[in-house]
């Protein structure tokens, strides 16, 4: 059974900062892709960031362009995590974010490419 699960959400101030893990199997770690998406409330589900790679070599990072500069994508291979740096947090920020794998090789900003979802953490950014 697939399991991902999500950790590290709550409430900042914006301006803040929270870090994202995701705990997932080594066999997913070793044979898929993985990424971040997030929902806020009223809207649809939408692409945060993904990493691409292939065995121990991270082939690329894709990240939405309202969070560059401010988010970082990374994994622990040892640990088999996939982390969420955000800095800088900013209100429309708020939203579960949701960490997710897909075949590698498919394209990372699609949410139908992606077969597994965690239960999604709550990120919170008061004003």
């Amino acid at each position: 059974q697939v399991q991902l699960v999500e950790s590290g959400g709550g409430l900042v101030q914006a301006g803040g900062s929270l870090r994202l893990s995701c705990a997932a199997s080594a066999r997913t770690f070793s044979t898929y892709s993985m990424g971040w998406f997030r929902q806020a409330p009223g809207k649809e589900r939408e692409f945060v960031a993904a990493l691409s790679w292939s065995g121990g070599s991270t082939l690329a990072h894709i990240m939405q362009d309202s969070v560059k500069g401010r988010f970082t994508i990374s994994r622990d291979i040892a640990k088999n995590m996939l982390y969420l740096q955000m800095n800088a947090l900013k209100p429309e920020d708020t939203a579960v974010y949701y960490c997710a794998r897909r075949p590698a090789g498919a394209p990372p900003r699609d949410e139908y490419e992606y077969d597994y979802w965690g239960q999604g953490t709550q990120v919170t950014v008061s004003s």
